[in-house]
């Protein structure tokens, strides 16, 4: 589902030398994280995990550090790794910071040199078209998926290293917080008019524009969040414009 998703390498596991094996330990863990069949709250077994993989506890410890150092889980002390559960207070501000990157990146698209900026502009439309086709069926998950893309190939064209693994950051975050609310319609339909209006700035090399558009599409997206949330997350609501 996530542009830079990465099914798991539990197959390989055994044919790696070990100072490979954290690494691929954990992108085995972040896949079932982002899958949600780890759930925020949830608590990670060492011994299940070195087990189902066959290795041994080492780079299951050593994955988990990695994991806990990306924000994706906690460590409580005599009770284990837990996949984290983000509060109120943390969304808003990954929301506040993905507007922040997402206005740059849309910036930095509008600037692009004719050539890139229109096949980008035709790489758009067609995320644009797939994800109407996922509207229609009603189908969520796939809308949702297909406007990860979309924004994804915006930030990757700014070019910067930096931008990229902040934004993936952010976003594999906030997709712990979307994990329960995949089957709702959280208005793909007004979704979907700011795309078509983001890309027409694109279009058209309007740098300001876009940015404004980027980052005011975020934000509608944060509210929409907060109006289908209950109480704890409506509480945080205040986003400064």
């Amino acid at each position: 589902m996530l542009p830079w998703f990465t099914e798991s390498h539990a197959d390989r596991l055994v044919d790696v030398r070990d100072t490979s094996l954290a690494k691929l330990v954990r992108d085995d863990m972040l896949a079932l994280i982002l899958k949600g069949e780890l759930v925020p709250g949830q608590r990670i077994n060492e011994p299940d995990v070195a087990s189902r993989l066959k290795v041994s506890r080492v780079p299951v410890r050593e994955a988990l550090r990695e994991l806990e150092s990306s924000g994706l889980v906690v460590s409580r002390k005599h009770s284990g790794v837990f996949v984290r559960q983000l509060q109120a207070a943390d969304i808003r501000d990954l929301y506040q910071m993905r507007g922040l990157l997402d206005g740059f990146a849309g910036r930095c698209a509008a600037s692009l040199a004719d050539r890139e900026r229109q096949a980008l502009v035709a790489l758009l439309g067609q995320s644009v078209d797939a994800m109407l086709k996922a509207a229609g069926r009603h189908d969520v998950q796939g809308y949702y998926g297909e406007n990860l893309h979309f924004h994804w190939a915006i930030v990757a064209s700014a070019g910067n290293g930096q931008l990229l693994e902040t934004y993936r950051s952010i976003v594999q975050k906030l997709h712990l917080s979307r994990l329960k609310n995949l089957s709702q319609d959280l208005g793909m339909q007004a979704s979907m008019a700011e795309h078509v209006e983001i890309v027409q700035a694109i279009q058209a090399s309007d740098p300001l524009r876009c940015e404004a558009l980027m980052a005011r599409h975020v934000g509608g997206a944060y509210a929409r969040l907060l109006d289908a949330a209950p109480p704890p997350l409506e509480a945080a609501r205040p986003l400064p414009a």
